[in-house]
């Protein structure tokens, strides 16, 4: 079943536990339930909101991260369960031993998927890029010759003009990214956790203050696929402001459908496989991740 990702952007709003629900009040004036078997993520953003206790048991038994996010819209803090996988132990203990050989060669992976998906993306927007398309191929263990920077290059000023910047701190496009990367971030930590993996336990990330580098890792192949969602926004209006419509849109990145051997699949059960692939990987129960393939042009157009 699909989940669903709860953001919470009002000031003044109490999150509590009822039964088998999320319940979301304002005063003594209940706004809303939602069951915890359908809760994927919650995201807060309303600093004025209060949550209880019991709240984050419950949601922590229903293995659905909470994710705090400060006045850029990227986390600022994350609650995520301590009982996970019933394998958890020894799966951590193999990713923290897994060598440096294999991080790199899931590392030229993970890149060489992201920058199909940009070549893919840009196909369907501003044009083919055939040198992202030989970039895609052209990746070596540990992304040795940094072609994820070259390609990132490229891919921004094509897809949102010459004149963007990347930047986290800035308004507009940015900060649409910032939040829809968080949504994929709350996915891709779930993901995670109930593959029985250590989101701090990266495959190339190193910033030392980033509790989620396994995750940060994890989804580079999907933030084209946000990017996308972004720039379709960007075609109807101009982004100044973010409001709910638009960050409700920003949040079906999850549901987007890519393709596999087996068929299509939403991006939120790819990045379950993905997950799981890697664990395996680090137990020695797979050879390579498990990623999806690039829908067509004409998919992407629709």
């Amino acid at each position: 079943m699909q989940q669903r990702i709860v953001e919470i952007a009002s000031d003044g709003i109490h999150l509590s536990a009822f039964r088998g629900f999320m319940r979301i009040s304002r005063a003594d004036e209940e706004l809303g339930r939602v069951p915890f078997a359908d809760i994927g993520a919650v995201i807060l953003r309303g600093h004025g909101s209060t949550l209880s206790v019991n709240l984050c048991t419950r949601l922590s038994d229903a293995g659905a991260p909470l994710v705090i996010c400060g006045s850029n819209q990227s986390p600022a803090s994350l609650l995520w369960p301590v009982r996970g996988h019933y394998e958890q132990g020894r799966r951590m203990e193999a990713q923290a031993e897994a060598s440096r050989p294999l991080r790199k060669r899931a590392w030229r992976d993970l890149v060489s998927a992201k920058i199909a998906a940009q070549a893919a993306v840009l196909e369907a927007t501003t044009g083919k890029d055939a040198r992202l398309d030989r970039m895609a191929r052209e990746v070596k263990s540990g992304d040795s010759d940094n072609l994820e920077a070259q390609a990132a290059r490229r891919y921004w000023n094509a897809l949102f003009g010459p004149d963007f910047l990347r930047d986290r701190q800035a308004e507009g496009i940015n900060s649409a990214l910032n939040y829809g990367y968080t949504v994929l971030r709350a996915g891709t930590a779930r993901s995670i956790l109930a593959a029985g993996l250590h989101p701090s336990l990266s495959i190339h990330h190193t910033s030392r203050g980033d509790a989620l580098r396994l995750a940060d890792d994890l989804m580079e192949p999907f933030r084209p696929w946000l990017d996308l969602l972004v720039w379709r926004m960007t075609r109807e209006e101009p982004v100044s402001e973010l409001t709910s419509a638009m960050k409700g849109h920003l949040a079906e990145v999850l549901t987007l459908d890519l393709p596999g051997t087996d068929g299509v699949s939403p991006i939120q059960i790819w990045l379950d496989r993905l997950a799981l692939s890697w664990a395996k990987i680090c137990m020695g129960e797979a050879g390579k991740l498990d990623l999806p393939g690039q829908p067509s042009p004409l998919e992407l157009s629709t």
